[in-house]
């Protein structure tokens, strides 16, 4: 896989699918909410994600990658509908690698105001 199909597959909550381009000191910044330093620490985080988003369903209103061989760019909004209601996120995760290692995540994200006849 491409580093641009590795982002893709990290901002698209396909986690697992990049597990193996994380080092030991991968760096997830989430921006205003944490850092998460290593690989072990990472991988817990995003598998806690899944787990918390098992009975909702994703769908990508916007899902556009840029970027270039070291640092890849995903911008996606996604609407999230589940037992808790309904909430459209914007969010842009950018992707530093070494060679084929991601060596630092940041990822900025905004919860969009409802739409009508939306919860949320």
């Amino acid at each position: 896989m491409t580093n641009r199909h590795i982002a893709r597959a990290f901002s698209g909550h396909r986690f697992e699918e990049t597990f193996t381009r994380l080092t030991p000191r991968t760096v997830w910044n989430l921006v205003g909410v944490a850092r998460i330093e290593g690989r072990d620490a990472i991988i817990d985080a995003c598998r806690s994600t899944v787990d918390e988003n098992a009975d909702v369903e994703t769908r990508w209103l916007r899902f556009v990658t840029a970027g270039s061989d070291t640092v890849v760019a995903v911008d996606a909004v996604g609407r999230y509908a589940g037992p808790r209601g309904v909430s459209t996120v914007s969010s842009c995760d950018i992707f530093e690698f070494d060679g084929d290692m991601i060596t630092t995540i940041t990822s900025y994200a905004v919860e969009l105001p409802s739409g009508p006849g939306e919860d949320g």
